[in-house]
């Protein structure tokens, strides 16, 4: 009998193909007292790769689908031709005036702060008006915490920047009026670059809530942002950061803060908006008895897809670190947490905490979660935990037995799930509007 011959099948591997390269070059870099950080930066950039899903860092966010070479700068006064930022983004946080607010638009920026606070020494300008007033102090604080090496997008938007916030706190300065800044980015094929500078110098204390949002519009825009943080020795800083960036936006972030010695952060992060967002968020530790709280919620729906990589970094001894990030998820939407308690050497009596809460709302949507730990001390006490699940059919089987209609009580756990996160938002009108958000997406 004769052997039949043998067929081999090979499956090869799924094409791979490479981001577009932006359309930026040299030429459009800003020229100002900042050009030689900028061309720094630039240097940075190019030296540096496109992510891909072979880094670690990425390997659950593919970028491939950007359309990087059709994004361009907005000109000066562009804003002007383009949606008004939305009134309900501007009421006052407190009472019926404001302590001080910053409004960025594409090629250009309000700012305001109150002649109280202003003679008190405290600085909250928008980059524009900082290079004219205050070219020596941007200079000195811009790049110190984040700086252009430390990825591709960090290098794109230092190199770029032309809108941004600066905060400085003077010394044993407290200041009881909250800060605010809105971040305003329409435009189809527009790239906006953002950098926030935040310093609270030793003994000072503040609350500041920055917002970044747009329509939604047919096509793609790009955002590329970052955030600079120092609280310095005994200060306090509660840091309110939400993201609702319109569905066709491309969004990516590098954020740190180091936190000195004694000295308290509450940063408050929440997202509802974007088509992709890829945030890096650190926590650096540096001065014995600091301690630092992140809390975070998101909800994605439709094809949305939300990556947050935090990093708590212990670096000195008896510091306190607590995260709770939570996020529910409806569609074919995609959410990606990675996080890392890291503990220095040396960095003994530290007590770290992180968990990652996911509310599965629909058979196709997605959560991955993956908490890590590094301790290289012996004398620590580090926590963490991660779940991914749907509603709980028992109170919801309760709500349905008191009359309550199906879609209400979904409703209503979603709520209660997301509740104690909101509560540590402190501006009730910011609370009700991303209130008001996810119920639109229950809806």
């Amino acid at each position: 009998m004769q052997e039949k011959p043998k067929v081999v099948i090979s499956r090869g591997r799924r094409p791979e193909f490479a981001v577009k390269d932006f359309s930026f070059t040299l030429a459009d870099l800003p020229q100002d007292s900042l050009a030689p950080f900028r061309t720094s930066a630039w240097s940075a950039y190019q030296s540096l790769p496109f992510p891909s899903i072979n880094d670690e860092a990425w390997r659950r966010t593919d970028i491939r689908l950007m359309p990087a070479e059709v994004f361009r700068l907005p000109q000066e006064g562009t804003y002007e031709d383009l949606p008004p930022v939305l009134e309900e983004l501007l009421n006052p946080l407190v009472g019926n005036q404001h302590g001080g607010q910053i409004v960025l638009l594409p090629g250009g920026a309000q700012s305001f702060l109150s002649e109280s606070l202003a003679a008190r020494g405290v600085i909250f300008t928008d980059f524009r008006s900082a290079l004219q007033t205050h070219p020596d102090l941007l200079t000195r604080l811009i790049g110190r915490v984040v700086r252009p090496e430390d990825g591709k997008f960090a290098a794109l938007a230092s190199a770029l920047v032309q809108n941004g916030v600066l905060l400085y706190i003077p010394k044993n300065v407290i200041v009881e009026e909250p800060l605010h800044s809105v971040l305003w980015g329409p435009g189809v094929n527009l790239a906006h670059f953002s950098h926030l500078i935040v310093y609270v110098d030793d003994g000072a204390s503040v609350t500041y809530v920055h917002e970044a949002a747009s329509p939604d519009e047919e096509g793609d825009t790009l955002h590329a942002g970052i955030v600079e943080i120092y609280v310095g020795k005994n200060a306090n800083l509660r840091f309110v950061e939400l993201q609702s960036w319109g569905r066709h936006v491309w969004n990516f972030s590098h954020e740190r803060a180091r936190v000195d010695r004694d000295a308290n952060l509450d940063w408050i992060f929440g997202a509802v908006g974007s088509r992709l967002t890829k945030n890096f968020s650190d926590l650096d530790l540096i001065g014995e008895g600091a301690t630092g709280r992140m809390s975070g919620f998101y909800f994605t729906d439709g094809t949305q897809h939300l990556d947050h990589d935090t990093q708590q970094n212990h670096l000195a001894p008896h510091t306190t670190s607590d995260l709770l990030f939570k996020g529910a998820l409806k569609g074919k939407s995609r959410s990606v947490w990675q996080g890392m308690i890291y503990v220095a050497p040396g960095a003994q009596k530290t007590d770290g905490y992180q968990a990652n809460r996911n509310l599965i709302l629909s058979d196709e949507a997605r959560a991955d979660s993956i908490p890590g730990l590094e301790i290289q001390a012996d004398d620590v006490r580090c926590t963490h935990g991660a779940t991914v699940g749907k509603l709980e059919q028992e109170p919801l089987f309760y709500l349905r037995s008191r009359g309550i209609p199906q879609v209400d009580a979904e409703r209503l756990l979603v709520e209660g799930f997301f509740d104690p996160i909101m509560q540590r938002i402190p501006f009730e009108g910011v609370r009700e509007r991303f209130q008001e958000a996810i119920l639109r997406k229950m809806s």
